[in-house]
């Protein structure tokens, strides 16, 4: 039987590269032009999609002060994704380009003005990642004292959605008529107000940008908790999933594809990629000692602890490095906190941090070995595929190359990823197979 293709993503920040290391891209970051070849060389890999994340602060999550992430460039700077977004896919013809937006901070015929653009630009290419923010911090660099609670901005996105769903409707597949003879450029009477009332957002409508390509941008979603699990279930084209372990892989996916059907949702409508960071090597022992971090060197732990806190919105440094955590709760990204937490595992802040390095699964290896394991994996889980990150979730040349020439050409002779695109808009690639 031949093996089953799956889908392949990769997540980034527009943050510098490895600046410090003799691979990293060097120069300066800001211009793009880095973050443009690294588009191109995952179009050239038949990727799915690029995902740049984003938050909008500088954290103090950690020691309750900016140094360790300013020191170390992490989580800030951080540029905005969506001019990056529009320089990726005017560079490329195939390849998804998926940007970070708030539903919290972004007003909604903005947002949806804003998608609309950058998906003509993308060509029917682009995404949006649908995020409600859990930091604090984003919320004090808009005037609030603190984030709505969890839950409740899960309830707030799901009006959020709906408005911005009217707008993009605002305009019928059809309202632009290009009529010479009478001169219509659009047919008014395929153009409507919306006039959505809702709990939370008024907008009379209707957008003031033709429809896009796709009718509405792709939406790719990371839903953890319970509520952001439903959220995606009801919404996401994609979700970003990062279950531990093929049973927490498989028990995620099973779970979002029945809330999709309780949603009226058929379930091969969202692909789910879970996060992976391989490490590659031209042979097995060669990546295991690429892989092995020193659990005594306090700058890995400071960097890995500050970003946790950052996410969480917890101050890791309080807690002890060799005892068990204490039972936590959060108001930021619960999903992320119970993954790394590992409740009940009786782990030590120590262990855990280690764990981290594996996310999903242990891919570690040749090229060779780690597209194997890859295909086992996406097979006893029944789908979809993986979202690729580096492993300190700062890219380099070097790991780019890994990935793009080493890795999916294994993955590609097994028949596992595509090795050509079939279709133009990104959700049709998404839904190819």
């Amino acid at each position: 039987m031949a093996a089953k293709p799956f889908h392949l993503g990769w997540f980034m920040n527009f943050t510098p590269d490895e600046w410090n290391d003799p691979f990293g891209a060097g120069g300066n970051p800001w211009t793009g032009d880095f973050y443009i070849e690294m588009a191109q060389a995952l179009e050239r890999a038949c990727f799915d999609y690029i995902m740049i994340e984003d938050t909008l602060m500088v954290s103090d999550a950690y020691g309750g002060s900016f140094d360790v992430y300013l020191k170390h460039a992490m989580m800030a700077p951080k540029h905005d994704p969506s001019p990056l977004a529009a320089l990726m896919s005017y560079a490329t013809s195939k390849l998804g380009v998926v940007a970070t937006m708030s539903t919290t901070f972004y007003p909604p015929f903005m947002l949806a003005r804003l998608c609309s653009t950058l998906d003509h630009i993308a060509r029917g290419r682009f995404g949006w990642n649908v995020v409600t923010s859990g930091e604090d911090g984003s919320a004090h660099n808009f005037g609030l004292d603190k984030l709505p609670e969890h839950d409740h901005r899960y309830d707030v996105a799901d009006e959020y959605m709906d408005v911005v769903c009217q707008l993009w409707d605002s305009w019928a597949p059809d309202a632009v008529v290009l009529d010479r003879e009478t001169g219509t450029y659009a047919d008014a009477s395929k153009v409507h107000a919306i006039n959505f009332e809702g709990q939370y957002f008024r907008s009379r409508g209707p957008l003031n940008t033709v429809r896009s390509p796709q009718g509405r941008p792709t939406f790719v979603q990371a839903g953890g908790s319970p509520k952001g699990r439903n959220f995606a279930a009801k919404h996401a084209d994609s979700i970003i999933a990062t279950a531990t372990g093929i049973e927490g892989m498989k028990e995620y996916r099973d779970d979002v594809r029945s809330k999709m059907l309780a949603h009226g949702r058929k379930p091969d409508e969202c692909k789910v990629l879970f996060l992976v960071s391989p490490i590659l090597a031209s042979t097995d022992d060669e990546a295991q000692e690429r892989r092995k971090v020193d659990a005594n060197d306090p700058l890995f732990f400071e960097q890995a602890l500050a970003g946790i806190s950052s996410v969480t919105d917890i101050d890791f440094s309080q807690f002890d490095l060799d005892e068990p955590l204490p039972e936590l709760t959060t108001n930021g990204e619960r999903g992320s906190l119970d993954k790394f937490a590992q409740w009940g595992s009786g782990k030590t802040l120590r262990e855990l941090v280690i764990d981290r390095i594996d996310r999903s699964i242990d891919l570690c290896g040749s090229p060779d070995t780690v597209a194997a394991k890859m295909g086992e994996v996406m097979e006893e889980v029944g789908g979809d595929g993986f979202l690729i990150t580096a492993p300190n979730m700062r890219v380099s040349r070097r790991y780019v190359t890994e990935i793009t020439e080493g890795l999916i050409p294994a993955l590609q002779r097994r028949g596992l990823t595509r090795s050509s695109y079939t279709f133009d808009h990104l959700r049709g690639t998404l839904r190819e197979f």
